[in-house]
Order: C-alpha cells, then structure tokens, then sequence
C-alpha cells in the first residue's frame, strides 16, 4: 500500500464513513413516505408494502450482530467496501421492481448492506482514531443519523411530488459509486483483530429472537396479522433472547458479547441510549404524520418545517466535543434527557394554529439536543472497550440502537391505534398525537436512572473530563 495512503487524513475517513451511514439511514426511513405513490404504481394495498420495511428491518436485524466477526474474519475495510456494493446493488434492484415480491427481495439485499455498513463503518472510524480524539470523530458519524429521518419527509416529499418514486432507490446508485471509489483510494486496510469461532448456534437463537421481536412490533397497529399472532411473536422473540443470554454466558466467543455490559460506560450508553432512542424513533415517526394527517400540511411544507432539526444537529456538532470535555458525559447526560423529553412534551402540546416560527425553534432545539447526546453514548460506548473487543462492541451497539428505533415506531403506532380507536376512528387526528408524545415522552425520562449510576468521570480517556475535587 503506497505510503500517501497509510497517511490519509483522519477527518476523510470519519467523513467517508458518515456519507454511507447517512445513505442506509436516509434510506431505511425514506420509503414511509413514498408508499401510498409505490402502491399505486404496483397496484397493490399499501398495508401489504409494508413488508418492504418490515424486510429491510429483519435484515438488520438478523446480520447486525455477525458484523463485527465477519470484520475481523475478512478485514473491515474490505468487509465495509463490499456492503457498500451489496447496498447499491439493493438499491438498483428496488428502483427496477416491477412487482410486490421482487421490491421486498430488494429490500432484504439492502438491509444486508446496511447490517454490514453501518456497523463495520463505525469500527473502520473507531479503530483510526486515539481515544481523545473520538468524541470529535463520532460527532462526524452521528451527524447522519440524525439528519436522515429529519430529511427523508423532506426528499421524499418531494421525488415523489415532482418525479418517480424509483428515484428514492436510484439516487444511492452515485453515492454508493463515489463511497467505494473514496473507500478504496483513502482507507486503508489495518491488521484484523482475533479471529474467533463463529458462534452459528448462538446467531441462530439470537436471529430468532431479534426477528420475531422487530417483525411483532412492526406489525402492531396494522392489522396485518391477528392480536394473538402478533403476541405469539412477541413472546417468542423474549423467549429467545432469554435462551440466547443463557447460552452467552456458557460460550467462550458469543456472538453478541453480553460481558461487555459489565463496563459501566458500555452498559450507560446502550441501555440509556436505548430508552432515549425509543423515543427519537418514535418522534420521527409521529412528527410528519402529525403534520400532515393532523395538521393537514402537505409532504413538502412537513418536511421543510421537520428540515430545521437538521440545521440544529449541524450548528451544535463543532460543540459537543467542547461541552462533554467541560462537565463530563454524566452531567451532559443527565440534562439532556431532562431538556429532550421536555421537548417531546412540547410536541405534544403542538396545535394547527401554532405559529411556525415556534415550530421552528422547537425542531431546531430537538436537532441540537440529539445532536449532543447522541455524540455523547456512541462516543462513551467505547472508552473502556479494549481493542480486541472493538468489533464485537460496535455490533453490540448496532443491535440495540436498530432495536430501540423499531420499538419507537411500534410503541407510537400502536399507542395512536389504541387513541383513534377509544374514539371509534380508524385514523388518529389531532387530539390523538399528545397522547403518543406524552408516553414516549415518559419513556425517554427512565434512561435517567441508567446516567445516575455513572460515576462523575464517566468515560474521561475520551472525553478529557476532570472532575474538580469539591471545596472545602
């Protein structure tokens, strides 16, 4: 490998990572918004394409937690060019689809690419950066986890208004093009970490578990499948989950590390994330429904307003390095779950007649301070994770952030359901959204009890935080 390449900028590669990471969450939010134009031109019910979420998310669901092996058997760099490969190619086959089956086909080869991508990318960042550098580093890669679900109403909005739907797929195929390109001329590949036993009985249990859980959830609220179905589901995924721990503990090389929740830093940022992301998911889900199913908005004007949290995710990015080094991951925590559910609450007190000018500002302070937490678990995540762990790490959090963001979505679908339907209606109107609110609301208030736990100096090897010895 030429010399210009082992000495390739730092920032190049957290933004090449972050530019593939925004094409899988732009992509998995996306199609929400094209469906009903979709059916149309499929001639099918829009119920039934759901399945092309429902597809893409049991993908990610099943092939998340195999990443960090296959990155360590196959090379990180080489893994995270070919899932770019496997996305594009998802996204060429999803835009030619003529027919219902051959579009959630399409959808499942994406959501392999997305598995493999997303996580194997961040572990491509984390392991070419020093532990003081990362909160910087991650700052760069949570940028398009943020903005994706505030701009897929926005993009999609619009494609569809003005153009075909197969656009929402075909615009991946450029990016995708240009990822690989930038991938291979300015990533380079590092020594893989050790290569252990593939744990297939353990994936397997996991997989079941993992898919009956997302698939059940998916499914509430759409009458798709019958109540007592859609429980069944339910307990198997909990049943299986609970077999998998049980077979994790008897493993030498699991396949999801379950051990790496004993660091108090790694289990603060995926179990508090987790809370608080149940109602990010949610939120994203609930936000332009409200708009344009309570509010009578159109695509276009719901994205523009849900746009500016997008504006508030980027101001605050050069920042969030800064805050977390000033008073630490615990007190940054802490507040931000109390300032961030207080602006769910908010949403929830939104009217029809509320000025946009305060739409604005409350969409521009949700993007700020999700910005800043966000930054702040998926950098903590990985301060007392050893190098030969990173792999396993990075799946680890994958999992539960993809599961978290799911269980949103169901947890609102299903509260607006149960809302429309103690009012005799098949759709929620506007008197039904501050009930969701409100509950994800209460959701996001628990990971509290997780941030209290930390210690003061919670995650200090990254974020540079001393805690000051108190006065006499």
């Amino acid at each position: 490998m030429p010399e210009a390449h082992a000495r390739s900028p730092k920032r190049l590669v957290m933004l090449i990572v972050a530019c593939a990471l925004f094409m899988e969450n732009l992509d998995s939010t996306i199609l929400a918004t094209a469906l009903p134009a979709i059916a149309r031109s499929l001639h099918e019910n829009p119920l039934r394409l759901s399945l092309a979420i429902s597809g893409y998310l049991l993908s990610l669901a099943i092939f998340i937690p195999l990443s960090g092996w296959v990155a360590d058997r196959h090379g990180a760099r080489r893994v995270f060019r070919a899932a770019i490969i496997l996305f594009t190619l998802g996204s060429v086959l999803c835009g030619l689809a003529q027919t219902t089956p051959q579009l959630v086909a399409a959808r499942v080869l994406q959501g392999v690419g997305g598995a493999m991508m997303v996580p194997v990318g961040r572990l491509v960042a984390l392991r070419r950066v020093p532990k003081y550098e990362m909160v910087s580093a991650m700052a760069w890669i949570t940028i398009p986890a943020l903005i994706a679900p505030i701009v897929a109403p926005l993009i999609g909005g619009l494609i569809v208004t003005y153009s075909s739907w197969r656009w929402i797929f075909l615009i991946n195929v450029p990016i995708g093009i240009l990822g690989f390109w930038l991938a291979t001329r300015y990533i380079t590949e590092q020594e893989p970490g050790e290569i252990r036993p593939m744990d297939f009985r353990g994936w397997v249990i996991l997989s079941i578990g993992l898919s009956s859980l997302v698939f059940g959830a998916e499914l509430l609220g759409k009458d798709l499948l019958s109540g007592g179905a859609i429980s069944a589901l339910m307990v198997l995924g909990v049943v299986a989950l609970g077999l998998y721990a049980r077979h994790a503990r008897r493993q030498e090389h699991p396949v999801l590390q379950l051990s790496l929740l004993r660091l108090p830093t790694f289990h603060g940022a995926v179990v508090g994330g987790a809370l608080f992301r149940i109602g990010a998911g949610a939120s994203s889900f609930l936000l332009p429904l409200m708009l344009q199913v309570g509010f009578g908005l159109t695509a276009a004007a719901s994205g523009a307003l849900t746009f500016t949290g997008a504006i508030g995710a980027v101001m605050v990015r050069a920042r969030a390095a800064q805050i977390v080094r000033h008073i630490g991951f615990r007190r940054v925590l802490l507040m931000d779950v109390l300032f961030g559910s207080l602006l769910l609450v908010l949403c929830g007190l939104l009217t029809a007649g509320t000025p946009r000018l305060l739409m604005l500002l409350l969409f521009t302070c949700i993007g700020i301070s999700r910005s800043i937490l966000f930054t702040s678990v998926n950098t903590m995540a990985y301060a007392d994770v050893g190098e030969r762990d990173m792999s396993y790490a990075t799946s680890f959090a994958g999992t539960a952030q993809q599961l978290a963001m799911t269980l949103g979505v169901a947890v609102a679908a299903q509260v607006l359901h149960l809302a429309a339907l103690a009012h005799g209606s098949d759709l929620p109107g506007a008197g039904d959204f501050p009930i969701a609110f409100f509950v994800i609301a209460g959701i996001s208030m628990t990971s509290l009890w997780v941030y209290w736990r930390l210690p003061p100096d919670a995650g200090s090897s990254v974020s540079g935080y001393t805690s000051r010895p108190a006065g006499p």
